[in-house]
């Protein structure tokens, strides 16, 4: 008889117990995943909150100077001027270095990009429309420029190369300065025969109806990319996440803004969170 202890036999794990742990651990990504993404998402819209607000303080940093908020398309007819950059030429890509509001943004002297708006992708494809922006869109009709009422809700531009005065803002914690935007553009024509259709960078966030034409309806530039929401900077410089509560097909792009999750918030039908009063 031989002595001691035997030999202790290695075991493996059989395919049922391999095949048990192979499903425990998919359970456990499918119930983490949403989760992880979620949370990213969350950062994302919490990195594109933080971007609204260096806007909105050097937006008022810049009315320090003068009374007035920063031009959102000073000298709009020779379209060579934007809040954020200017360029020598129509057609050209507009150079942030050279926007009204570059003294102001901090060491970085630029607009900083929506984490969720490939702004850069834009660019390689599309020759970047309004390069430069960051994916944000600027209360351009009213706090951009400078109007008169006439009757009603019509106005009239008195100056486009000066924004309008902070005094006039009469209402500043409910009107909007900056949104998450972009523009929803297109060609018809069958799908796969030219049909087509993409985003473009969008410096303005649009009211509801033109000042000028009250009965006209703007086509909607908010962008609500941020899972379903858009990041909105009020005038007194806080942020709200606001969710999309109607849209507009304009008869002048064969595209529909609400298919790109671009639209309005608010409940009223009017330009209440845009107009000054």
């Amino acid at each position: 008889m031989m002595g001691g202890r035997g030999r202790e036999v290695s075991r493996g794990f059989t395919l049922v117990e391999l095949l048990v742990v192979f499903g425990v651990t998919a359970l456990l990504i499918s119930i983490l995943l949403p989760s992880l993404s979620a949370a990213r998402g969350q950062a994302r819209r919490t990195v594109c909150s933080s971007n609204l607000r260096e806007l909105a303080a050097a937006n008022s940093f810049y009315s320090d100077d003068g009374g007035v908020y920063v031009p959102g398309a000073s000298e709009f007819s020779a379209n060579l001027k934007r809040w954020h950059g200017e360029r020598d030429g129509i057609g050209e890509v507009f150079d942030s270095s050279r926007g009204a509001l570059v003294d102001y943004l901090g060491s970085e002297e630029r607009v900083k990009d929506c984490p969720v708006f490939d702004s850069d992708a834009l660019l390689r494809e599309r020759d970047g429309f309004e390069r430069g922006n960051g994916g944000y869109g600027y209360n351009n009709r009213f706090v951009g420029t400078q109007l008169a009422k006439l009757v009603d809700d019509e106005y009239v531009v008195t100056d486009d190369r000066g924004g309008a005065y902070v005094s006039d803002v009469k209402r500043p914690g409910e009107t909007v300065m900056f949104t998450d935007s972009a523009l929803a553009q297109g060609r018809s024509g069958r799908p796969g025969r030219g049909a087509r259709t993409w985003l473009i960078e969008y410096s303005f966030a649009e009211p509801r109806f033109h000042p000028q034409y009250p009965t006209s309806r703007a086509t909607p530039s908010v962008h609500f990319r941020h899972r379903e929401r858009a990041n909105v900077v009020w005038c007194d410089g806080h942020v709200d996440a606001e969710r999309m509560t109607f849209s507009y097909k304009s008869r002048f792009y064969p595209v529909d803004p609400a298919d790109f999750s671009i639209g309005w918030f608010g409940v009223s039908d009017d330009n209440s969170l845009f107009d000054l009063e």
